[in-house]
């Protein structure tokens, strides 16, 4: 008898569809020489800092005495309630039926069937490690799609678990990391701050990208420029150029004069090229280039249309989702050629291609590309949304394959300036659509005018006076090409062709530079939009009030969770994946990182910026005489109730006022001498002191 063991009920029922007749139990099929039953995704989770130190969690309150908590070894225990106090009914029982089942004298060996990623891996295996009293052989279901006959296919050549053994050991590590980062610093600087803020690996440099991009839009002042324009008809069509040269708003009459040079030096066509063309179309989808068209073409949220892929994964429609290649592997052509058979029989004109655009096995990682199953849904299976996304995948496959070619007509005009400047006049005309048809194209006709070589053509450049623009907003898209490569410029993303050369993006994400993985940053986003730190609006992200204060807060303590940092752990966990690191020293890595925040040098009065924790007494209050207490935002009195108003920013003039230097203004009516406060008029650092004057801080420039 094998025992399966699926991430998720669905998945369990999908794996019954494919072995046949089972007869259902209390939380497990059999039949067939096999037992299924099923996990609720994690079963089991971390346990918490007060474990270690032999406490309950139960009603403790969190203090810096047990900070920073670096496990020895980490332990896991049944997933608890939100209350922290009880472990959930279900999940007790379903673990129960699992850990029944693993030990049954006729179970032959146990086939871990967690979804195809890391996170899968570990679900299963923790499951297993907990429940099994005795040595058993170990297998693994590796399903690419949950169609019964991938199922059948994928039982009949089940792998050895411990070929997996890298994959597990990264998730197990991720698993670590993300817990020393979360709960150390997150209760770090909920104690210093006063209020709960998540402090994470990934979500940190998520919500800090959009936090400096809305920072620079609001902080931007428009420049103004004069560019020299012309737009006159030549042959009865306007002929519009644009030079290269942007001048000072201020200097029109510069301006002026390089215009009229243009107009006396005349124009004429020194070029004019035509030729055919063939388009090819996008490229097959990994899931963040599919959430990027869902949210830029539907305003689909990243979590809205994940879940709708992940159903889609789940009725059979589509294939595994939390992909991030564009490619197909090699051994999929087979594969291919069913799902164009279905495809041809409703009518549409597919042929199959052996082309390294798009089978290319140096692209994938753990999985190919997202694509249609051979199971083709039929009208009524699916919803409004379900379709929308099941079509937008479809449609692209079809264009892929696609036998009829999109053909175009393309032209370039070179129109020189005397020997002033050559301007380039470029045209596309679609003559045949081809692929086209099939998948939404954004490429539109641009028809250029009708200019011969040698043909003269009429100028009359003047100054047109210009703004310069700020940055725009992240969107769902560009948000999503930052996170796959943040060191990558946002143009250069932005305009990436099909058919170009990707092998530097490739190489980027398998070394782990992106922040976060196609299987988690859908949820991380959703918590810091539920946390309230950023929002989003149709497809564009901006930063809350929450989310500045967060970003502020983290920078008051000197908690520099960048994407540097970031893509630094990515790199380590994938060399554990490659077997390269170690768990033990990726954790290494992280735990060094967490013990620098709590082991800061102490630092002279200067340069002091510990702002104590929340609620820290600081000295008397100069009005009342009550205990002035560190707040949210400012060092405050304790009377405020009574009417008594004290009150010192926590930063003054961009720089934070540490707590013993508010202990030495309270203690002697003046601090040290404090560096680099920031002017807010000229935006220069200076250094000065504060003094009380009348119950007031003032700046004190005495020596």
């Amino acid at each position: 008898m094998l025992l399966i063991i699926a991430e998720k009920p669905s998945l369990a029922r999908n794996i019954v569809a494919g072995i046949g007749q089972m007869a259902r139990r209390d939380g497990y099929y059999e039949g067939c020489g096999y037992l299924v039953t099923w996990a609720f995704g994690h079963l089991f989770s971390l346990v918490d800092i007060e474990a270690y130190s032999g406490t309950s969690a139960e009603g403790a309150r969190w203090s810096m005495e047990n900070l920073p908590c670096i496990p020895q070894e980490f332990r896991f225990e049944l997933r608890r309630n939100a209350d922290k106090k009880t472990v959930d009914a279900g999940v007790k029982k379903q673990f129960h039926v699992i850990s029944e089942l693993c030990n049954r004298p006729d179970v032959e060996a146990i086939v871990n069937a967690g979804d195809a990623d890391r996170e899968g891996e570990i679900i299963v295996r923790l499951c297993v490690q907990h429940a099994l009293k005795s040595e058993k052989p170990q297998k693994r279901l590796w399903l690419p799609d949950q169609t019964p006959e991938t199922v059948r296919e994928a039982l009949a050549n089940l792998g050895d678990a411990s070929a997996y053994q890298n994959l597990a050991n990264e998730g197990l590590a991720r698993t670590y990391i993300d817990w020393l980062y979360g709960v150390n610093l997150t209760r770090y600087a909920t104690l210093k701050c006063g209020s709960l803020l998540r402090v994470g690996r990934v979500i940190i440099p998520i919500v800090r990208a959009i936090y400096e991009r809305d920072m620079a839009i609001r902080n931007f002042v428009p420049g103004k420029y004069l560019a020299l324009v012309s737009k006159e008809e030549t042959n009865g069509e306007v002929v519009e150029l644009t030079s290269k040269q942007k001048l000072d708003g201020k200097d029109r009459a510069k301006a002026e004069a390089a215009c009229a040079a243009y107009n006396a030096a005349g124009a004429v066509v020194s070029a004019v090229k035509r030729k055919k063309d063939t388009l090819h179309p996008g490229k097959l989808f990994s899931l963040s280039k599919l959430q990027n068209l869902l949210g830029k073409k539907y305003k689909m949220s990243m979590g809205d249309s994940l879940e709708i892929i992940q159903g889609l994964y789940e009725k059979g429609y589509l294939t595994y989702p939390r992909t991030n290649s564009e490619y197909l592997a090699t051994a999929e052509k087979d594969k291919m050629r069913r799902i164009l058979g279905e495809c041809k029989k409703i009518g549409y004109p597919v042929t199959f291609k052996d082309s390294p655009k798009i089978f290319d096995d140096s692209k994938i990682e753990s999985h190919s590309a997202l694509t249609p199953t051979y199971r083709i849904p039929k009208k009524g299976d699916l919803t409004e949304r379900e379709n929308q996304v099941y079509a937008t995948v479809f449609r692209r496959f079809v264009a892929v394959f696609c036998a009829e070619p999109c053909t175009a007509e393309r032209t370039e005009i070179t129109v020189r300036v005397g020997e002033l400047e050559e301007f380039t006049l470029k045209g596309l005309v679609i003559t045949e659509r081809g692929w086209m048809k099939y998948d939404d194209a954004t490429q539109k006709d641009k028809v250029l005018p009708k200019l011969a070589k040698g043909e003269r053509v009429n100028i009359n450049f003047t100054p047109v006076e210009k703004e310069t623009t700020p940055p725009k907003h992240y969107t769902i898209e560009t948000l999503n090409n930052y996170l796959k490569n943040p060191f990558r410029e946002e143009k250069a993303a932005a305009e990436d062709e099909v058919g170009s050369d990707d092998a530097a993006e490739y190489k980027a994400i398998f070394e782990g530079l992106e922040l976060g993985t196609e299987a988690t940053r859908t949820g991380i986003i959703d918590n810091a939009r539920k946390s309230q730190y950023i929002a989003l609006q149709k497809d564009v992200y901006t930063i809350l009030p929450g989310g500045e204060y967060l970003m502020e807060s983290l920078d008051r303590l000197q908690i520099r969770m960048d994407k540097f940092r970031t893509s630094e752990l990515g790199r380590a966990l994938k060399k554990v994946f490659r077997g390269e690191m170690t768990v033990a020293q990726s954790v290494a890595l992280a735990a060094d990182e967490v013990r620098a925040v709590f082991e800061k040098k102490e630092q002279p009065p200067e340069e002091d910026t510990d702002i104590g924790l929340f609620g820290e007494e600081v000295g008397a209050c100069p009005l009342c005489g009550k205990p002035v207490v560190r707040g949210k935002f400012s060092y405050g009195c304790s009377g405020y109730r009574e009417g008594c108003d004290f009150r010192v920013n926590l930063s003054i003039c961009g720089r934070v006022i540490s707590a013993n230097n508010m202990r030495l203004l309270l203690a002697n009516g003046r601090t040290a001498k404090i560096r680099n406060f920031v002017s807010r008029k000229s935006g220069k650092p200076f250094d000065g002191a504060l003094r009380l004057e009348q119950g007031k801080a003032v700046f004190d420039f005495s020596d």
